[in-house]
């Protein structure tokens, strides 16, 4: 007997026959004494389809009642899901992410999970039912429904999962596991037996969209296993664990390229030079729920002044200029210039520390391609650079030739 949880996307539900080839697939592979909890997405495109409709109506739709509009979405795709189970002979019930018990802050549109009560779950389960949960959104302290931002019925999956102390997480997806790139962008793409969760949690963060970075710190956080595979075929994917098996560490050194276009070049220019501005900026922007990302700092033309660059989601550029346009009467700054026809290449790996020749190595083959590199940022387990948007598949694929070279 297992306790699994399984995540499916949007794409899994986007129309009816869709929806009855994914019941028909978890009851093939149902063993009789499984309890079984199936997280889902909202049908196809229709989140993107209510951002739309919001926009219609609002310009400026509050954080809240986009909230209230995006949670329907998945609501949908639960009743049907739970309906199609019925419908062939197996007891089902649909839950929302509030009556699944998923507990969250009160930050609108990005909100995160506190706690998991899965106590409803529970008894349906007991009860012989497949539990179908509503992915992406759970209840504020305030009474209000959340939502978890883009990707967040993986960061539901995984904290369910947690909360139940299942045997595993599925997460079903349109590739068949996490690969060395994406193998729509990069054909010579390899896929990854396994990989740890720092390394997975860096490639997240840094644009592989095959998993939500909050789903990978709640499966570290909680010691959950999280296998993913493919939607469309029955092959074994790639566990995202704790620590590498003795074989797949010794593999490779970088264990992904990555490429994240949904990015925005921040620079606030003619700042004073003076202690504490930094920490003036940067607070207002994390107070605002805005992350920033490659920060770099550099002399002005201006005597005595400096400039201040940073990256940021393409999605938060505008809440960013909000927020420094209110800081510029106090701070005294020159001017805010905005980029948005950018790009980040980063390649990640924990075995790149005490590997030299990883950047000198990563920055030859952008420069045999003519490719501009506008910022550079290291950690001890990535380096990225952002460049321009137009060259980055070119960048991504000669970038991942070097480091994984196409075998004979």
């Amino acid at each position: 007997m297992a306790l699994l949880v399984k995540k499916f996307g949007g794409s899994s539900v986007a129309t009816p026959e869709k929806i009855y080839h994914l019941v028909d697939r978890v009851l093939a592979e149902k063993k009789p004494d499984d309890r079984i909890v199936i997280v889902v997405s909202a049908m196809g495109d229709t989140t993107d389809d209510l951002v739309t409709l919001a926009g219609r109506v609002s310009e400026h739709m509050p954080k809240r009642e986009m909230d209230m509009l995006l949670s329907t979405g998945e609501q949908i795709s639960i009743a049907l899901l739970a309906a199609a189970f019925q419908a062939r002979g197996q007891k089902a019930v649909s839950l929302t992410g509030p009556q699944a018990g998923i507990r969250t802050n009160a930050n609108h549109t990005k909100a995160g999970i506190l706690e998991v009560k899965p106590d409803r779950i529970v008894k349906a389960l007991d009860e012989g039912n497949i539990v179908v949960v509503a992915g992406f959104q759970g209840l504020a302290d305030t009474g209000d429904i959340t939502t978890l931002g883009r990707g967040g019925s993986d960061t539901t999956a995984v904290a369910v999962a947690a909360g139940l102390k299942a045997d595993m997480c599925e997460i079903f997806t349109d590739v068949d596991g996490v690969y060395t790139a994406d193998p729509r962008v990069v054909p010579g793409a390899r896929k990854l037996k396994e990989i740890t969760f720092a390394d997975m949690l860096e490639l997240a963060r840094l644009g592989a969209g095959v998993m939500q970075p909050r789903a990978v710190e709640y499966g570290e956080h909680t010691g959950v296993d999280i296998h993913v595979r493919s939607t469309f075929h029955n092959v074994e994917g790639t566990i995202i664990r704790r620590n590498y098996t003795l074989e797949e560490e010794k593999e490779y050194v970088v264990r992904g390229v990555t490429s994240d276009v949904n990015v925005a070049k921040i620079a606030v220019r003619g700042v004073k030079d003076t202690p504490g501005v930094a920490f003036r900026i940067f607070d207002a922007l994390a107070k605002a729920n805005i992350d920033v990302d490659m920060i770099v700092q550099s002399a002005s033309a201006e005597p005595q002044k400096n400039d201040i660059v940073f990256t940021c989601q393409k999605a938060d550029m505008a809440d960013a200029a909000g927020v420094l346009e209110t800081l510029k009467p106090e701070m005294g700054f020159s001017r805010v210039d905005m980029e948005a026809n950018v790009a980040k290449v980063s390649v990640v790996g924990a075995g790149m520390l005490g590997n030299p020749g990883i950047a000198a190595g990563m920055f030859g083959a952008l420069a045999a391609k003519n490719i501009n590199l506008i910022i550079i940022s290291t950690s001890e387990i990535s380096i990225s650079c952002l460049i321009p948007k137009d060259q980055v598949e070119v960048a991504v694929n000669a970038v991942h030739d070097h480091f994984f070279p196409k075998q004979a």
